[in-house]
């Protein structure tokens, strides 16, 4: 269990979290503006440069002049890790509190919020071992690794999606070097880092599905289709990472003739819906998180008073 970490003096974090298009962006600005906070996204894709309408990524000119940290600081080319985000994002945390600014810690993306907040410490790694897997994606594809990894781990089967190739084999990696679940490696729940409140947005599930579905037809209409013929020419296909999101993929799968654009833009609304759910097992696992409704009118007060009134403790 970790202890609550760095004990630096300055304001403490406040982290915005759950399932995509419930209005984190929104209320992380909101709460930001109220208490003179800077924005860290949590999102891996949006690290991403070039990658903004399939990310539904803020545009500078909607960032109300509130600094925002971790947006396009990789090509997409670059593979993002965990463990490069949470040095990057620990860095840019403690210069924003040392200047007196409040962290608002915003985004969906699950792993990196467990290791940013729980102080994750990764495993090591084996060239060789990573390369035997990393073999069996490519000559066998990553139907062929789930199975290896249903064999080797079944629980690590049931949570990591079986097209995310490049996870399956870092479980596969850590199971055979450490002998245990792939689990075992992750942190345990204990006190967040910087005593960190956790704000979980959430919304009613047909209403979230509309909304899903209204953001990736904008998506659609303001240009995701260019917006990934552009990115090729900066080598979207020669990445490992980035050309794997969702909206991203789809749009390859159109312009390599796999799918027609109707089936493009549903394949993402899908495959969207499903990432929903997946957050929304994954936070609501968490005791720590303080559940908000997304369509509250007075969400930015709850969220406040659920900030002020939070111990950091396990409820």
């Amino acid at each position: 269990m970790t202890t609550g970490g760095e004990q630096q003096t300055g304001p403490r974090p406040i982290a915005v979290v759950g399932p995509t298009a419930t209005g984190k962006s929104d209320l992380g600005l909101d709460l930001a503006d109220t208490l003179g906070g800077e924005i860290v996204n949590i999102d891996a894709m949006q690290q991403y440069r070039g990658m903004d309408i399939g990310t539904a990524k803020l545009p500078v000119a909607e960032r109300r002049g509130i600094p925002h940290h971790q947006l396009d600081v990789l090509d997409v080319t670059e593979t993002a890790t965990v463990a490069r985000y949470q040095q990057a994002a620990v860095s840019d945390i403690e210069a924003i509190r040392a200047r007196g600014a409040v962290p608002v810690i915003v985004g969906g993306s699950m792993m990196y919020v467990q290791a940013l907040l729980d102080e994750w410490q990764f495993p090591a790694t084996d060239p060789g071992v990573r390369a035997k897997w990393e073999g069996l994606l490519v000559e066998e594809g990553p139907a062929a690794v789930h199975e290896a990894l249903r064999r080797a781990d079944p629980v690590a089967a049931e949570t990591i999606l079986p097209t995310d190739g490049r996870r399956m084999v870092r479980a596969l990696e850590v199971v055979e070097l450490t002998g245990r679940p792939f689990a075992a490696s992750q942190p345990r729940i204990g006190t967040p880092r910087w005593n960190t409140p956790i704000l979980g947005v959430d919304r009613d599930t047909s209403e979230l599905d509309e909304r899903i579905a209204r953001r990736t037809a904008r998506m659609f209409e303001q240009g995701l289709v260019d917006e990934v013929r552009e990115l090729i020419g900066c080598g979207l296909r020669e990445g490992v990472t980035a050309p794997r999101a969702i909206g991203y993929a789809q749009v390859l799968a159109y312009l390599d003739g796999e799918y027609d654009l109707d089936h493009a833009r549903e394949r993402t609304f899908i495959g969207t819906r499903r990432y929903v759910r997946r957050q929304r097992s994954w936070f609501r696992r968490d005791p720590r998180v303080h559940w908000l409704d997304g369509a509250d009118p007075q969400l930015t007060a709850a969220a406040l008073r659920a900030a002020a009134t939070d111990d950091s403790s396990i409820r």
